[in-house]
């Protein structure tokens, strides 16, 4: 659940504004450019290659197929095909971009709302 309220701020960023709720994550997924993932991302400390993107482009794809933001184990799923690798090996993958997780960093990198509530697997 979310432990704090709902405070909206406001980025600018070269490709327009958009409006963060209080941990960054974007209020209007629509809204959502590659600038800000790369502004993103920056605040995590993570610099922004071809391997994240194509996460990000698979989870901003799969919401847009079926209308709910994917579960990590549908990632999980995804990675573990696309790189011939067990479960193990995609967190690997998936952690080794994202170091601190699927919701901390990679759905907020990929402009997606921040889930009212959710596990930590």
């Amino acid at each position: 659940m979310r432990m704090c309220p709902d405070v909206i701020s406001t980025v600018e960023l070269p490709s327009g504004s958009v409006n963060t709720d209080g941990h960054g994550y974007i209020t209007d997924q629509h809204k959502w450019t590659k600038d800000f993932a790369e502004y993103t991302a920056a605040k995590e400390g993570i610099t922004l290659t071809p391997a994240h993107y194509e996460v990000i482009d698979y989870i901003r794809e799969s919401e847009e197929d079926h209308g709910v933001m994917p579960d990590v184990r549908h990632v999980l799923k995804w990675i573990s095909k696309r790189d011939g690798v067990n479960k193990s090996g995609a967190k690997e993958v998936l952690y080794g971009l994202f170091p601190y997780g699927y919701v901390k960093q990679t759905i907020k990198i990929a402009g997606m709302k921040q889930p009212r509530a959710w596990s930590t697997g």
